[in-house]
């Protein structure tokens, strides 16, 4: 069985705060409540000011009387993100979406962009070039490059179709970690990337109709309790700066 340190990796303390940026309502946070979160996960002021200040420099943040907001890339990424974590879906009819490669002659960077394209949709591989899913989903239509044909096709035996193109099994095992450690008293950092890894999973649920998911999936569960590690870490953050002294503008930059 795969352990939960075979899933995350430690977070640096960029990571750190694009994290808590990435998962913030609305993305912005003070210098100070950034450098106080740090803490809170392990990493000192100074490691944090630092990264902060290399990453506004880099253009992954945009700073503004001590308060640092994500920048358009990082704005996009997060609207990207969330959409991907919820997918919107509508009653299964049976039939399902395939699509079909009919140009051979692509560059390897072109076949890999469209790979990560069609994955990015939830379709998935039955062999090279032929990539499907159930059709229920009220968005993320298959993308429709010149090399590509869309088709609508019934199979005849959908749930082992399903379990031939993802390993259901697995990606439930890795949730149900993914939600002991967010659910867990344990290290602050740990659950934190945690957190983050919950959200890079959820973007590869399938996002089955209920008929062909196995019994007790535990998307939506992983999207709750999510949900509620975002909510506690706002009370964190509203507890332990209401507890620090306020920094001044140059200790906070």
């Amino acid at each position: 069985m795969t352990a939960i340190d075979e899933l995350i990796s430690p977070l640096s303390a960029r990571s750190v705060a694009l994290s808590l940026l990435l998962g913030s309502h609305p993305p912005r946070m003070s210098a100070r409540d950034l450098t106080t979160l740090g803490e809170h996960f392990g990493i000192a002021p100074a490691t944090t000011r630092v990264a902060l200040s290399r990453m506004a420099s880099a253009g992954d943040l945009v700073l503004a009387d001590g308060t640092y907001a994500l920048a358009p890339r990082h704005l996009e990424r997060r609207s990207v993100t969330e959409e991907l974590m919820r997918p919107r879906c509508r009653p299964h009819s049976g039939m399902w979406r395939m699509a079909v490669v009919v140009d051979r002659g692509r560059s390897a960077a072109r076949r890999a962009a469209l790979r990560t394209d069609m994955m990015r949709h939830r379709f998935a591989e039955l062999r090279e070039g032929v990539w499907l899913r159930p059709d229920n989903l009220a968005s993320h239509d298959a993308p429709q490059p010149e090399e590509v044909r869309s088709f609508v096709t019934l199979p005849d035996d959908e749930r082992r179709l399903a379990r031939e193109l993802w390993d259901l099994d697995n990606w439930a095992e890795t949730a149900h970690l993914l939600l002991d450690t967010l659910r867990s008293d344990g290290e602050a950092m740990l659950r934190l990337a945690a957190a983050a890894a919950a959200v890079r999973h959820l973007c590869t649920d399938p996002a089955l109709p209920d008929e062909l998911a196995p019994e007790h999936w535990p998307a939506d569960e992983l999207r709750w309790t999510y949900d509620d590690y975002r909510a506690e870490l706002a009370e964190t953050l509203t507890r332990i700066t209401a507890s620090t002294p306020a920094t001044t503008t140059q200790e906070k930059r």
